[in-house]
């Protein structure tokens, strides 16, 4: 991983440098590139990272479900 992407959401981007992001309330479970659209059976359930990112660029949180939990990003997380 690059030393720029160090805290960076995989979803939203944000650096909140969390497990379980509070700005998209996606839990980082190691999806990336190749595997970006396939559901990992893990802390997201049946959502994969690809629809996470359209769900969050679509309605702020990985999931329509999460609306009501995540926060605003601080200008300290800003990619």
């Amino acid at each position: 991983m690059s030393p720029h992407a160090i805290g960076r959401c995989p979803c939203c981007g944000y650096r909140t440098g969390c497990t379980t992001c509070p700005v998209c309330f996606w839990t980082d479970d190691g999806q990336r590139g190749a595997d970006a659209g396939t559901a990992a059976s893990g802390p997201n359930g049946d959502i994969s990272l690809s629809d996470a990112q359209l769900n969050f660029a679509i309605y702020g949180a990985s999931h329509p479900r999460y609306v009501d939990v995540v926060r605003t990003p601080r200008t300290d997380e800003l990619p």
